[in-house]
């Protein structure tokens, strides 16, 4: 857990796997399982993603994680990084993504 916001690292990932998450109090919420490359590893992010993803079209994506913040039990999933979104027209999650892929693990500055 970080004391100071600005400690926070956000690295990009690449999606592996992702499903709806019924089992979760908020609606619309999305287990993912993310590879942050060879050095980090592969995490899990619950985010409230299906307002406008599908599960399926999430994986292959790159997205960006926030992975120092620790991590959270959501109905008996480990969310370990907080995945990146702004909010859309209607303040549902929009992820925010490189335009171009990218080396897994990066950092962003």
């Amino acid at each position: 857990m970080v004391e100071n916001p600005f400690e926070v690292e956000i690295r990009v990932g690449e999606v592996l796997e992702a499903e709806a998450f019924t089992e979760a109090n908020k609606p619309k919420m999305t287990k993912l399982w993310i590879d942050l490359g060879e050095e980090h590893g592969e995490i899990q992010s619950a985010a409230q993603l299906d307002h406008h993803y599908d599960p399926e079209e999430l994986e292959g994506r790159q997205v960006l994680c926030a992975t120092t913040l620790g991590s959270v039990r959501i109905a008996g999933f480990k969310s370990e990084a907080l995945t990146v979104c702004v909010p859309g027209e209607e303040e549902y999650p929009v992820l925010v993504e490189p335009d171009e892929d990218v080396p897994l693990g990066g950092l962003l500055f």
